[in-house]
């Protein structure tokens, strides 16, 4: 199935707001075979939205808009959508009961403006929203469907999820079988992947497409099957997923689509390892991706952010002498951290950051971007000092990517 997304929004034109919409949409709709063919980014205006629907009808048969459903007046989306499929605005009383229970639940106080929410276009079929006060709606025509949703990203992705893309599936009835098998790969850049699977990528089955999606240090590729014939298209997924087995090895480290915290979590769980953190220029974001995976606590014990150099020589028993001396973005401060933090919190493993995130504060030994990383396994610890081009937030996230990579290979040695 085809389908088109239509993002509306003033912000989002300006960049005052990022469409982070039509993205998850995207993901969430290419497991069963859905084929995105554009999106477009609309301004709060009935014209413009009127000629980005003629156009995405034009090129699919579903249409999925978010935004411009506010109870402000410059939220214009339902009186188009009203116009654009007939009808008029008429009072629902479900949703006006679900404006009241939410406003409610959120200890609000309701005005006329959240209650005008409750008028929705008499040709639509709304859908109620669960977690918010704009109601979804549902328009059909002449076989096509438009599913108008709200531009708030918990909204659209939560009611996605409960109830429109069941129903997206269930009017769009297809009997082909989809398959989607995700592995993960580290250790090689994508060019040289792609050189080594060049073989294998020619000799796929017209059934079966390989894609590959770069993480920013390591690779996920993902092998998607259609068939008409659903035991058919497990066998040859399965002689495919076994061949790249063959041909990479250990290079690849998990066999499902998860972020590399969970892949490390795993295996510490399974070697039954704990880990602490000793963090200076990431913050503390090592620990929260650690930590944002269900059960970390059963090897994750804790974390110490030793942004101030009295933190590492207090806390963490670095050594004055060598801060003095190789200054705090040094690899035997690095080392000192990762070891002082495990024998803080008596973990059998450790990972310690110290650098220069920027965008101030780099010298010509430690430019901006420089990131000294140490890893503490079972008694031995390797540090590595990387750069990192790039703003702030790009720098704290490879450097962060990197130190998992860094700790799943040290504990797989």
């Amino acid at each position: 199935m085809k389908y088109n997304i239509i993002a509306i929004g003033d912000e989002l034109l300006i960049g005052q707001v990022t469409d982070t919409n039509s993205g998850w949409i995207a993901r969430h709709l290419s497991p069963y075979g859905w084929k995105l063919q554009s999106v477009q980014v609309v301004a709060d205006d009935a014209v413009e939205i009127k000629r980005a629907i003629d156009i995405a009808f034009h090129q699919s048969d579903v249409v999925l808009m978010t935004g411009g459903l506010g109870p402000t007046k410059d939220d214009i989306t339902k009186p188009t959508l009203c116009k654009y499929f007939g009808g008029k605005m008429v009072h629902d009383d479900e949703v006006a009961r679900q404006v009241e229970w939410v406003v409610e639940q959120r200890h609000l106080k309701l005005n006329d403006y959240t209650r005008a929410q409750a008028m929705v276009p008499s040709s639509c079929r709304v859908i109620q929203n669960e977690v918010g006060t704009a109601p979804l709606m549902w328009f059909e025509r002449d076989g096509k469907v438009l599913v108008s949703m709200p531009g708030v990203p918990f909204e659209t992705e939560t009611m996605m999820q409960r109830k429109v893309i069941s129903q997206l599936l269930c009017h769009f009835n297809s009997d082909a079988a989809i398959e989607h098998h995700t592995m993960v790969v580290i250790g090689i850049i994508e060019s040289l992947l792609a050189m080594k699977l060049d073989t294998f990528e020619r000799e796929l089955p017209g059934s079966i497409h390989l894609a590959y999606l770069p993480q920013g240090g390591y690779i996920k590729l993902r092998l998607t099957g259609m068939s008409d014939s659903a035991d058919a298209l497990a066998r040859e997924m399965k002689v495919q997923v076994n061949k790249l087995h063959d041909i990479l090895g250990d290079a690849i480290v998990c066999d499902e689509d998860k972020p590399l915290s969970a892949i490390v979590g795993d295996i510490l769980r399974s070697k039954g390892l704990t880990l602490a953190t000793a963090e200076s220029c990431t913050g503390g974001n090592i620990a929260h991706e650690i930590t944002s995976i269900a059960g970390s606590s059963d090897y994750f014990v804790g974390s110490v952010v030793s942004y101030a150099t009295r933190v590492k020589t207090d806390e963490l028993n670095v050594s004055q002498a060598d801060v003095d001396e190789f200054t705090v973005v040094s690899e035997p401060v690095a080392i000192q951290m990762a070891e002082g933090v495990a024998n803080l919190l008596k973990t059998d493993c450790s990972v310690a950051t110290t650098g220069v995130a920027g965008p101030t504060g780099g010298d010509e030994t430690n430019p901006v971007g420089t990131v000294w990383i140490a890893v503490h396994v079972k008694g031995k610890t390797r540090a590595v000092r990387k750069h990192y081009p790039g703003e702030r937030v790009r720098v704290i996230t490879r450097a962060t990517i990197d130190s998992l990579l860094m700790l799943l290979e040290a504990i797989n040695s």
